[in-house]
């Protein structure tokens, strides 16, 4: 069980150092300019335009790089999160908490939406309502498949 909260305070840790970063220091567009010279994908990706922040995030209206980050930032949104609510369901399982997946769930949202407000206090950062909901459905998403990997799982432990 230390492992487990050793675990969500490390991610809690993740969470605070990149909220921290400006958005200057966060950047991965040099790294994916030297990794992708050859822009691979770029005519499939050109096919997408994501609403966001009241405006249109795409290859058009941000160039090809910068698409990609903002895809690559909100996938670690959604997945990073989704982890976070999944270790945190694991602890709650551990220590025997009624409704550990509901709890689980509760928690990271309440995690994001601090994190969120947080960053809007920083400079060049915002915090986003948005990004809460990213988050809560990577959340919920993780979640859901964790439960389902746990019930297959104990079924087939019961069967054997």
């Amino acid at each position: 069980m230390k492992k487990w909260i050793v675990l969500v305070i490390i991610g809690i840790i993740v969470v605070i150092v990149m909220s921290n970063m400006s958005y200057e220091q966060q950047t991965i567009v040099p790294a994916l300019k030297d990794l992708l010279k050859d822009k691979p994908f770029e005519a499939w990706l050109s096919q997408f335009e994501i609403p966001y922040w009241g405006k249109i995030i795409s290859v058009e209206t941000r160039g090809y790089f910068q698409f990609l980050e903002f895809l690559i930032r909100k996938a670690t949104h959604f997945f990073g999160y989704g982890l976070l609510a999944v270790i945190l369901y694991t602890l709650y399982r551990k220590l025997k908490w009624y409704f550990p997946i509901v709890l689980a769930f509760v928690t990271a949202v309440v995690i994001a939406s601090l994190d969120e407000y947080r960053q809007s206090m920083i400079p060049g950062r915002s915090g986003l309502a948005a990004d809460v909901v990213l988050d809560a459905c990577g959340a919920l998403t993780l979640l859901l498949f964790a439960k389902l990997i746990v019930v297959v799982f104990k079924k087939d432990s019961v069967q054997k």
